[in-house]
């Protein structure tokens, strides 16, 4: 399935939805690699944004729908095990510029206007058998004129009561 090809203007769309549930639940999409053989691997998914000549390159927007009674859609990304070698790797990175600053990767938790706001977690692996993984926390090295990047550990202010707390144990 592709759109149209445009010489002067924006090339056509493709569109794939599911339909709409007017009394219950919408229809679910799939997208998926079939099973492999015996002696194969399952084929790649591939998610990208073409390349620009000129201005930015398309973005690519995962998330789900929000929810007027309930809770908002959840969003999982998670790599398969492995039952004879290591699990999956699911690596998140911004990208390079030879010009101005690399892209940023932020996390954050979500807001709530009338309580909590979402906690962020970082957590190695259990090893149930032998060590848990490692998480490390660090600045890249600098380059041969410029300095190595900070390392910032901070609790928001409060207006009413105390700040966060900054608790660092083994």
């Amino acid at each position: 399935i592709a759109g149209g090809v445009s010489t002067l203007s924006t090339g056509g769309g493709v569109n794939v939805a599911s339909g709409e549930g007017t009394g219950t639940s919408s229809g679910v999409v799939t997208i998926r690699s079939a099973n492999s053989g015996a002696s194969g691997v399952s084929g790649s998914l591939v998610f990208s944004s073409g390349t620009s000549l000129k201005g930015n390159s398309g973005a690519i927007v995962i998330g789900s729908g929000a929810a007027t009674t309930g809770r908002g859609g959840l969003v999982a990304i998670s790599a398969g095990s492995g039952t004879s070698g290591v699990g999956g790797l699911v690596s998140m990175w911004a990208g390079k510029s030879t010009t101005l600053a690399g892209g940023l990767v932020s996390i954050s938790g979500g807001v709530s206007t009338l309580s909590t706001g979402g906690g962020v977690s970082v957590a190695s692996g259990e090893g149930t058998g032998t060590s848990s993984g490692v998480v490390t926390i660090r600045s890249a090295n600098s380059g041969a004129s410029g300095v190595s990047g900070s390392l910032v550990f901070s609790s928001g202010t409060s207006l009413k009561g105390n700040s966060g707390n900054i608790m660092i144990g083994t």
